[in-house]
């Protein structure tokens, strides 16, 4: 059952007169009256605030990028419109019309929403649960959002699908050859091979092969940076360790923005499932975990900028005294000034020597197992190599959706690299075949056909065999994500930040490092919150001891 059929009543609560006075005390503006059919919020507007409707309609309506319109909701009196975008000033997702008796509605927009949501406990639940809901109602009607038109398996539209899903804007995928109504869209746009997928946005802009920043760009997603602002905390990593820094610290007044080249919650934001962390005990997927931090962060006025590149971090000069602002560089040219840095910038997935690896990247070969993938190897022989939880979380979300799964590993067996629950699982699973002391060592196929074999061989007798396959999965392990600090803050030999004995703070005063960039930190979820969280109190020490008179 969708969520708008199952939870209506929590889409669109009704706020009763008491919880109305309360909330209206909060408005950015004085009451607005609209004429009917007068348009009140469009589809891609930034800074639409939330409206509090007062007397009369607001018709609410969601439209994808071909222009297909359906209704959401006619919203009355004590009703609020918006969704998750109005907390931080994004791109709307939905329009909204004031119906056949015009309408009359206060404004709030969003740091007078953050004001309400923080100040009112009880009406803060009851908006937070409703913009959540609604965006994943959004998500759910394939009416809504950005088209995706493309050819099936091509790693580009595999690529732009997944950082969609995973920032938890709705899309829909259309395939230009198999759909009518895709090769008459490419057809009538006289879009070459080439140039595909296309990216039809919201507001009816065509994009041609396009990067997750011009994506971005063009849903409004991405902030416009103010070179000029110095904030409290500077983020360069959006996975659980960046998340919850930045919940802690902005849920305590400090000023806080976070950077993140491709989407919220790192490595562990493409976890199927998620089975060890405290509090669930019937697990949560890496995008459910990631997208609740991320709408806590946004309530607590955090800044989010996805997707943005950090090129490097520009140490002070020897003769700039402590406290000077450290200043981090993004790829596209623009500088964040910040007291503090916190490095949470986690691992790159590590690429095996596998000869012929290279071609195969995204039409595939893959290095995190979402539903996207998932739905692209359906009922297909596939391998996965790797012996990690990780691994094995990867295993138990594919095999049910696959015909027969090879899981490749160097060691004798999964005891020493893997948890219990995740090996008993593996065990039940009928079409999982382990190839243990195993390594892949060639892959086979073209550019027309893809993926259609790999060349395993045993480690220890050096026997070989072909095993035919359409995918092929890594998780092989990551190395630090860190060559952005290289000549500004000390590391180990294999490129991990080292940070201080008793605590969280590199060699350089004011960056602080948590999560899996930290040398000898515990790749675990709950270690990367829990260092996230105690990074917050070093920072305000900090902080405070370059506040004293005469530091």
């Amino acid at each position: 059952m969708a969520v708008i059929d199952d939870r209506y009543h929590q889409m669109f609560p009704v706020l009763d007169a008491a919880q109305l006075a309360v909330a209206q005390g909060f408005a950015s503006g004085a009451p607005q009256r609209f004429e009917a059919d007068e348009v009140i919020f469009k589809i891609g507007e930034h800074h639409s605030p939330l409206w509090l409707i007062l007397d009369g309609e607001i018709v609410v309506v969601r439209r994808d990028g071909l222009g297909h319109e359906e209704p959401i909701t006619t919203q009355q009196a004590g009703q609020f419109t918006g969704e998750v975008s109005q907390l931080a000033g994004r791109g709307s997702l939905a329009e909204g019309k004031a119906g056949p008796g015009g309408c009359t509605a206060v404004p709030l927009d969003a740091p007078h929403l953050r004001a309400l949501v923080i100040g009112s406990a009880e009406i803060g639940e009851i908006i937070m649960r409703a913009l959540i809901l609604r965006r994943v109602g959004l998500i759910e009607s394939g009416a809504a959002g950005s088209v995706l038109i493309g050819e099936q398996g091509d790693p580009d539209l595999t690529r732009l699908q997944g950082f969609l899903t995973r920032n938890g804007y709705p899309n829909t995928l259309i395939d230009a050859e198999a759909d009518a109504e895709g090769r008459a869209i490419v057809q009538r746009l006289g879009v070459a091979a080439v140039d595909l997928p296309l990216m039809i946005c919201p507001n009816g802009t065509v994009l041609r092969r396009p990067s997750d920043a011009e994506a971005a760009l063009c849903l409004g997603m991405t902030p416009d940076l103010d070179s000029d602002k110095l904030y409290d905390v500077a983020i360069v990593g959006a996975g659980p360790a960046g998340l919850a820094a930045a919940v802690y610290a902005a849920s305590e007044g400090l000023s806080v923005l976070v950077l993140d080249q491709r989407a919220i919650g790192g490595q562990a934001g493409a976890s199927a499932r998620i089975e060890n962390y405290l509090g669930f005990p019937t697990g949560i997927s890496g995008q459910a975990l990631a997208g609740r931090a991320y709408n806590q962060a946004l309530k607590f006025g955090v800044e989010l900028a996805i997707p943005l590149e950090v090129a490097r971090l520009r140490c002070p000069e020897d003769h700039e005294p402590i406290g000077s602002p450290l200043k981090v560089e993004l790829t596209n040219g623009a500088v964040v000034q910040a007291r503090t840095v916190v490095v949470a910038s986690g691992a790159r997935y590590r690429r095996p020597g596998i000869e012929n690896l290279t071609p195969f990247e995204g039409g595939g070969v893959s290095y995190w197992a979402s539903p996207v993938e998932a739905r692209l190897c359906a009922g297909e022989e596939v391998a996965l190599v790797g012996g990690g939880n990780s691994a094995g979380q990867a295993v138990a979300f594919l095999a049910p959706k696959v015909r027969q799964l090879h899981l490749i590993i160097r060691g004798e067996g999964l005891e020493s690299s893997m948890s219990r629950y995740l090996i008993d699982r593996i065990a039940a699973l009928p079409n999982v075949q382990i190839h243990t002391r195993t390594e892949v060592t060639a892959l086979e196929g073209d550019c027309d056909v893809g993926l259609i074999a790999a060349h395993l061989r045993d480690v220890r007798s050096g026997e070989a065999h072909r095993c035919e396959l359409r995918h092929l999965f890594l998780f092989v392990g990551a190395d630090p994500n860190a060559g952005w600090l290289e000549g500004c803050v000390r590391h180990d030999d294999r490129g991990f930040v080292i940070t201080r004995s008793s605590s969280l703070q590199t060699d350089r005063a004011g960056v602080f490092a948590i999560g899996d960039v930290r040398a000898g930190s515990t790749k675990r979820v709950a270690a990367a919150v829990g260092e996230g969280a105690a990074v917050v109190a070093q920072i305000h020490q900090y902080l405070a001891a370059l506040d004293e008179p005469g530091a």
